[in-house]
């Protein structure tokens, strides 16, 4: 496979990098921690490292040194559609080379072969209660697929070589992301649709069979497409992401791994943050939008009113971001330029909202940023196009995750990441050095 053989020597050329930073450079001080940082969630401390994605507070996250527009130009774009395929973007994220259309194909290619699911996967799932979440179904379907794990193979086989290693997970994670999909669409049809499966189409890039096993429209596949790129990865401190690289750090295989960082993503406070915005908005329409239009100062009087009352705005502000977050924007643009979409009733709230909360927020003055994150836009599409099964949503950030998590434990294991152990302290500690001004180092 080209891809491997292109990541083998880019893998090989930068491990001299990582080597000579540790060696030569391992002292120098890049940061400093805090009190409020040890006890507010190690916030803002430098302490991972990934060259697949990074969030800058005024740009947004920059896949591989671009960003979302520029990402979205550079790749080959899926046939007769404005978006890229899945698998480009999954060369792009793996190797950080944009690749040419035959690079494409053969990823697609591969993953054609990559997608058969174990029949003993779709049994363990369907033997959990229907009225399960679907992100434990989906968790699940992961730790199932470690049965056949490579890297568990090639681990347990006694000749691990850390030279190596990182092929074995690149096996595993190619694997993962070729068939999370197929799950996903598996689970959406057993809870949601009377488990009428649709068998996959062969002539199809992994966006469009997504689309087309779950029974949507064509022009639902760019929306899958779209979304799976969008969310595929937001540096490393996510707890998704934290949590996968944490757990294969260990040398936990991707499956186990990735289950892991599926558990974490299923939190109100990451994931599963898009299905409650989406249940205020529709709540909020039905107090202040029914069967009128939404106006500026309509949708003023009805923020502070909620403002007011003690309740946030859900969907706006960011850990990181100081700006209107561009998966947002890339969101609204497709709504715009979507005939029937753009004057649905729903999105015209959203809309609206995104053109007054910012200002009402600032002039509150509480909210460090007051611009919309991805949650915001992005359960309105799903709910337009007919998925209103708002338990599922997370499911579909799971998909998107999968990419970047996959890509980075990947160069984790080429470049022979020691395991995470970080260093606790004591409160009577810190309320010593708080008293002190500080720690005395020797």
């Amino acid at each position: 496979m080209a891809l491997k053989e292109t990541l083998r020597q880019k893998i090989e050329e930068h491990r001299p990098r990582t080597t000579k930073l540790v060696k030569e450079f391992g002292k120098v001080v890049i940061d400093q921690v805090t009190i409020d940082q040890c006890i507010g969630g190690a916030r803002d401390i430098r302490s991972l490292v990934t060259d697949i994605s990074y969030l800058d507070p005024q740009e947004g996250i920059r896949f591989r040194g671009k960003t979302i527009p520029e990402t979205f130009a550079a790749l080959p774009k899926a046939p007769n559609s404005d978006y890229p395929t899945v698998e480009s973007f999954w060369y792009f994220l793996l190797t950080g080379d944009v690749p040419t259309q035959a690079q494409v194909d053969e990823v697609v290619k591969e993953w054609k072969v990559r997608q058969e699911v174990p029949q003993y996967v779709f049994d363990a799932i369907r033997a959990l209660p229907r009225d399960i979440h679907p992100m434990v179904m989906l968790s699940v379907g992961m730790l199932a697929l470690q049965k056949d794990s490579k890297f568990y193979a090639f681990y347990s086989g006694g000749k691990f070589n850390k030279m190596t290693a990182w092929e074995y997970v690149y096996e595993d994670a190619s694997d993962l992301c070729a068939r999370i999909p197929v799950i996903a669409a598996f689970i959406y049809n057993l809870k949601y649709r009377g488990d009428k499966q649709i068998a996959i189409d062969p002539k199809l890039d992994m966006g469009a069979n997504f689309a087309h096993m779950i029974g949507q429209s064509e022009q639902y596949k760019d929306v899958a497409r779209m979304y799976f790129i969008l969310h595929s990865d937001h540096e490393s401190g996510n707890v998704s992401a934290h949590t996968t690289h944490l757990v294969h750090s260990a040398l936990s295989d991707p499956y186990y791994s990735y289950s892991a960082g599926l558990n974490g993503l299923a939190g109100p406070l990451h994931g599963l943050a898009n299905q409650e915005v989406l249940d205020w908005t529709m709540k909020f329409q039905e107090k202040y939008c029914k069967n009128v239009e939404p106006t500026k100062e309509l949708i003023k009087t009805a923020l502070w009113d909620t403002l007011n009352s003690g309740q946030v705005i859900p969907g706006y502000g960011h850990a990181v971001l100081r700006k209107t977050d561009p998966r947002y924007m890339s969101q609204r643009e497709f709504c715009l330029k979507t005939p029937g979409l753009k004057d649905d009733p729903l999105f015209k709230v959203v809309s609206m909202i995104f053109e007054v909360a910012p200002g009402v927020l600032t002039e509150q003055g509480k909210a460090k940023n007051p611009w919309p994150n991805v949650d915001a836009q992005s359960g309105v599409i799903q709910w337009y196009y007919g998925l209103r099964e708002w338990d599922f949503y997370t499911v579909l950030f799971g998909v998107g995750r999968a990419l970047g998590c996959m890509a980075n434990i990947t160069w984790d294991r080429g470049l022979g990441y020691a395991i995470e152990r970080p260093k606790s302290v004591t409160t009577p500690m810190l309320e010593k050095w708080a008293a002190d001004g500080g720690r005395k180092l020797a």
